[in-house]
């Protein structure tokens, strides 16, 4: 059980937009679901999600222990970056899913951290312990799993706040002109395909930040490096495509030209910073780029 007392800051909000800013992780539908059970009151008394808090007010939030995982541990090919007590730092190869769905049980992420890693945190639930953000399939790069609850929720508080710093790079079809931007909209589902997201008017879809800086032209394509303001589902893919150069592979935003032979889309997580949750310090990790970017590169150079 946490207790949390409300200061000026936090006064006249809705008590699960609140809990929802605290607690990026839960959805905004776990959180209305606990409050309605009562495992979150206030001044010991459970109120509804719309209730507007109050200065000096104290919310108490039971969190019901992880359901244990019934996923099965598998013996597959993972990259650690870097390991400590509280968390792990993956380098995901292209074409691994993250975690189980209902139409992949086996061959993902989450199947190869239980087999080779003893203790993982279980705020996601019994599908994605450890998952503090997702990769696309087809996105390689650098990932953040968290060993224990309390790195979980540090770890997610600093992708939120904007403390932890995630770079990527893509090769996008076309000539970016301006050498640097800042791309703004609102991404949701898309209306006509549901495994695609688009940008949408804002009272349809959630705010997306992304910075972007050109790295190198060449005839027909763009290197170029993105920097991510908000996390949405994919973010960077929907961005490019909306400023008029998708990402070269991306059969899902780019289905007309798949160039190079590619199984999936240029787009690697190469540069991740932030803060080690126990001991605050700054750590900050490179993953070179795969073979078959690499290779693409070559041949352009």
């Amino acid at each position: 059980m946490e207790n949390i007392k409300i200061t000026e800051e936090h006064k006249k909000k809705r008590l699960d937009t609140f809990i929802s800013e605290l607690y990026p992780l839960h959805t905004r539908s776990n959180i209305k679901n606990l409050i309605t059970k009562g495992e979150i009151l206030v001044n010991g008394v459970a109120e509804k999600a719309g209730y507007m808090l109050h200065l000096d007010d104290v919310i108490q939030i039971n969190f019901p222990n992880p359901v244990p995982t019934t996923i099965e541990a598998e013996d597959l090919p993972l990259n650690i970056v870097y390991q400590d007590n509280d968390l792990l730092v993956i380098n995901k190869a292209q074409g691994m899913t993250v975690h189980p769905a209902n139409t992949c049980h086996s061959g993902t992420l989450v199947n190869a951290l239980l087999y080779q890693v003893k203790d993982l945190s279980g705020i996601n639930g019994e599908m994605r312990p450890g998952i503090v953000h997702r990769l696309d399939k087809d996105t390689s790069g650098l990932m953040l799993v968290a060993k224990n609850d309390f790195s979980h929720n540090d770890l997610a508080k600093q992708i939120s706040t904007k403390t932890c710093i995630r770079e990527y790079v893509a090769l996008l079809v076309g000539v970016v002109t301006k050498d640097e931007g800042e791309i703004t909209t609102h991404i949701g589902r898309d209306t006509k395909d549901r495994k695609k997201m688009s940008v949408l008017p804002a009272n349809r879809g959630r705010l997306a930040i992304t910075h972007f800086w050109v790295e190198k032209r060449y005839q027909h394509f763009t290197l170029v490096r993105f920097r991510l303001g908000t996390g949405r589902t994919h973010q960077i893919r929907v961005h490019a495509r909306h400023i008029g150069h998708p990402i070269v592979g991306d059969v899902l935003y780019n289905p007309n030209k798949n160039n190079f032979n590619l199984r999936g889309q240029l787009l690697h997580s190469r540069y991740i910073e932030f803060t080690q949750p126990r001991t605050k310090e700054r750590l900050h990790f490179v993953a070179p780029l795969p073979d078959y970017f690499e290779d693409v590169i070559k041949k352009l150079d």
